[in-house]
């Protein structure tokens, strides 16, 4: 039954959505607990979010641009419209970003605006088809049975946490009338109304879980104090890798984390992942062989992703352990690197690596092998090559490398672009499309069949690939260039 599955759709996303926001609040504030609305492991909102995507957009599978567009507006308006209602009701914000660069307003902002619609069209394009396929395989009957109960046990969970708190909301105010501040108030007496404070706050599991979901309920003292404690632990943390520098303008170049260092971090990364794959080549299969990503530099921009992802996670989070370093990079570098074969397939109609011939893969994107070797590269990155290269960056002259910096960023904008156009040419002329323009004829003259064959010598369009899976032949390269000659 369709509406059946749309619950199972709602179901299993609320539980991915949980598990996703106790996993970012481990890394956050490294302590694991819920520190959602419901004392179930369910967060709603991610469900509800995805099954809306789902109504809207499932009829579009061949515009993933309109898709993604789409889905970033709804789930924005969507994102800010269940802020406002439950702030209204509750007298509590969910979230707040108006601190925050680039918010629009309290409960949005730009980039977590591109994230949800990134993450509506995954939802669309992926998880929702994945999750269709396994809940198949259960009975009618025992779907049916087992999704309602579901349904009713988060009802259920969701009656309780509004009475919770609704009745801590006029406890809280109810204490703060019967206790206010005055000047004469003692070191003692402030120590005893904090400790009974909290108390209320925690004195039964419901409440606890509620001051976790809106820390604004402890009032903004507290908060304060939170927030500076934790700005010290991590600028007392960051300065084995950040100079502290009192003055903006005694900083040097690309001081700290910013976009400066996280652009020249691409760059390098670009370019050791081409060192990497260029040895690896060398030694696995005994001759030398062209790999990059674009079609001007010895640059590979999954390595270049990769880097600067492993950075913004992990960065402050240094002093972790070698196995939860290793395990982090591992999972990061392998969503991230089946993110991007997805993104290759979807928009570019080509596919660069297949590992569907490896144990333990998922679709061919990735496989547990090469989550071991991003799991290695993290750690090495983050112990060894991370805190040597940010401090060659920052020694540039701040002028220099402005200007550098500039240079640099357009001509890799420029890449990406010809690379695109490239691509999609070659795609062309495999389909035996002739030149139809002047620009289809200057890519036809300058990047021929044989430079982007040198170039991607393991790239072939989609169709070709299924091909070869169907055949159950090993991608070699000899193979590979047959496939896209036919």
């Amino acid at each position: 039954m369709y509406w059946i599955e749309l619950l199972w759709y709602f179901i299993i996303i609320s539980f991915f959505g949980w598990l996703f926001s106790c996993i970012y609040n481990f890394f956050n504030e490294k302590k694991f607990y819920n520190k959602g609305f419901l004392t179930l492991p369910f967060s709603p909102v991610y469900g509800a979010s995805a099954v809306l995507c789902y109504l809207v957009f499932n009829q579009l599978d061949e515009h993933i641009v309109i898709m993604y567009i789409g889905t970033t507006l709804l789930l924005s308006f969507f994102s800010v419209l269940a802020g406002v209602v439950c702030e209204k009701i509750l007298g509590c914000k969910p979230w707040d970003y108006s601190h925050m660069k680039f918010a629009i307003g309290n409960y949005i902002t730009f980039p977590f605006a591109l994230l949800l619609g990134l993450g509506g069209t995954f939802s669309v394009k992926i998880l929702i088809p994945v999750i269709r396929l396994q809940i198949r395989y259960l009975p009618d009957y025992m779907s049916i049975i087992i999704s309602l109960a579901i349904a009713a046990v988060i009802l259920i969970d969701y009656v309780f946490s509004f009475i919770t708190i609704i009745r801590l909301k006029k406890r809280l105010s109810k204490f703060r009338s019967d206790n206010k501040l005055h000047d004469e108030i003692s070191e003692e007496e402030l120590s005893e109304l904090e400790k009974n404070y909290n108390k209320i706050l925690t004195n039964n599991i419901l409440r606890k879980r509620m001051t976790s979901a809106f820390p604004e309920l402890r009032g903004s003292a507290y908060i304060k104090q939170v927030t500076e404690k934790l700005d010290e632990i991590k600028e007392d943390n960051m300065k084995q890798y950040t100079a502290v520098y009192e003055k903006d303008e005694d900083k040097p170049f690309a001081s700290g984390f910013c976009f400066e260092k996280l652009f020249m971090l691409f760059l390098i990364g670009s370019f050791i992942g081409t060192c990497i794959e260029t040895v690896y080549a060398f030694i696995v299969e005994g001759h030398f062989e062209c790999r990059v990503g674009v079609v001007y530099g010895p640059f590979i921009p999954v390595y270049g992703g990769g880097a600067c992802l492993l950075t913004t996670v992990l960065y402050k989070l240094f002093k972790l352990s070698d196995t939860l370093v290793f395990i982090i990079s591992a999972v990061l570098g392998s969503f991230f690197e089946y993110i991007c074969s997805w993104g290759q397939e979807t928009f570019l109609g080509t596919v660069s690596w297949d590992y569907s011939d490896m144990p333990l893969n998922i679709g061919g994107r990735t496989c547990l092998l090469y989550g071991c070797f991003w799991g290695f590269l993290g750690l090495i990155w983050l112990r060894y090559l991370y805190p040597f290269v940010s401090k060659q960056i920052e020694k540039i002259p701040k002028k220099q490398g402005s200007i550098i910096l500039v240079v640099l960023f357009i001509f890799m904008l420029f890449n990406g672009i010809m690379t695109v156009m490239a691509i999609y040419r070659w795609n062309g002329r495999i389909d035996g499309e002739p030149a139809s323009n002047a620009v289809e004829r200057y890519f036809d003259r300058h990047f021929d069949d044989e430079r982007m064959k040198f170039l991607f010598p393991h790239m072939r369009d989609s169709e070709s690939l299924e091909e070869l899976q169907s055949d159950s032949a090993t991608p070699d390269s000899a193979t590979v260039d047959s496939a896209q000659q036919n």
